[in-house]
């Protein structure tokens, strides 16, 4: 991985356990920097919200600085409301 250029993944409006488990794995895989997680605008309800915090605590245990962009605002509402807004 070109160590100058984020990590991208991209995160669909209706994550699935498989899906969380591939981009989670791809994050143990790759070695520490710059992830940047695209989230579908769509994305929304609890699924999104494990997936999101499933991706932040991978990321930190293996040394990644990710960003989350292109959350709705919905998402951002249900992240505010749980209190992960911060943490994420």
């Amino acid at each position: 991985m070109d160590t100058s250029q984020p990590l991208v993944m991209t995160l669909p409006a209706s994550p699935t356990r498989e899906e969380v488990a591939r981009l989670c794995a791809g994050l143990t895989a790759a070695p520490p920097g710059e992830v940047r997680c695209l989230v579908d605008a769509e994305a929304y309800g609890l699924a999104a919200v494990d997936a999101l915090a499933r991706l932040a605590l991978t990321a930190r245990r293996h040394g990644h600085r990710l960003t989350f962009d292109g959350a709705g605002p919905e998402l951002t509402a249900l992240l505010r409301l749980t209190g992960l807004d911060e943490v994420l």
